[in-house]
């Protein structure tokens, strides 16, 4: 039996950009903890990303007219979503189980992809996804006392899982790095009417948070892009769920925070399920 020479590279790459994202997530739950409004984080992460890495997305003249595209802002629109919502609920829910109600996205993705892009569904597949949203639901409980901050982690899943779909319809006509560039740059003009409709205080530890919770955005997205341009997705894609591992323990670590029973056997629902529907995919069945 062999293995592919890239596979324990593809592994440290995949977990790592997991902790970066998460990493920069508890930095910005410190940051909404200490007074920042929600917007004016996201805002940060854009806007800072944006910055960091034009330098290297090869952008060229040519790219400035692309921009006339309004699926482009539709996409931008979509993450910026899902990452005001993640942190609005982050506020006051417990890491892991605001990832659990995020990993909706597989869910609304799969079956969105079916119904715009004609991708195909498999019974097995489907299957297997439901089993996932049951572990979702375990963790999340609705009609049991849901929390409105739980609400806002299954929204962010749902705008997710839409973006991912708008990446797939545009991934044909545009290069990665730059529509990784364009969604900083586009989300950061769209979140910049409200980011300082207040004007927060900024001291150097709290800007040490806000360069913690861009650059792990930034950072573990950019891992992803590049790992992508040389890995097929269903070899990638079962990676991602080790975000719920790196969410149970940096909540740990950071917070204190740990799932109580029921979400702990959500968790590991998710994790299993989520992890064979992609082998599965990769089989064709």
């Amino acid at each position: 039996m062999t293995t592919s020479p890239y596979s324990a590279k593809l592994v440290v790459a995949v977990v790592l950009a997991m902790n970066l994202i998460v990493g920069g997530d508890a930095a910005a739950t410190m940051l909404t903890s200490a007074g920042f409004p929600q917007t004016f984080v996201a805002w940060t992460r854009f806007a800072l990303a944006a910055a960091l890495l034009a330098p290297i997305c090869g952008l060229v003249r040519a790219d400035v007219a692309q921009f006339r595209d309004w699926r482009l802002y539709l996409r931008a629109g979509l993450i910026v979503g899902g990452i005001v919502c993640i942190l609005t609920a982050l506020k006051t829910e417990p890491m892991a189980n605001v990832f659990a109600g995020f990993f909706v996205g597989p869910v609304v993705s799969y079956f969105l992809s079916a119904l715009l892009l004609g991708e195909r569904i498999t019974p097995l597949r489907t299957f297997l996804l439901l089993i996932s949203f049951a572990g979702v639901l375990l963790v999340v409980r609705p009609g049991f006392g849901m929390s409105a901050g739980m609400g806002f982690a299954i929204l962010a899943g749902c705008f997710h899982g839409s973006y991912l779909v708008a990446t797939r319809w545009l991934a044909s006509g545009f290069r990665p790095r730059f529509l990784l560039f364009s969604q900083l740059l586009i989300g950061s003009i769209l979140l910049s009417p409200f980011a300082f409709s207040t004007r927060p205080e900024v001291t150097w530890p709290l800007f040490g948070l806000i360069t913690v919770s861009a650059l792990g955005s930034a950072g573990g997205n950019l891992l992803l892009v590049l790992v992508n341009r040389t890995t097929p997705a269903g070899v990638v894609a079962p990676l991602i769920y080790s975000q719920l591992l790196a969410a149970m323990l940096i909540g740990w670590a950071v917070f204190g925070q740990w799932p109580d029973a029921p979400s702990l056997v959500g968790l590991v629902i998710i994790m299993t399920a989520g992890v064979s529907s992609v082998w599965f995919a990769r089989k064709g069945r």
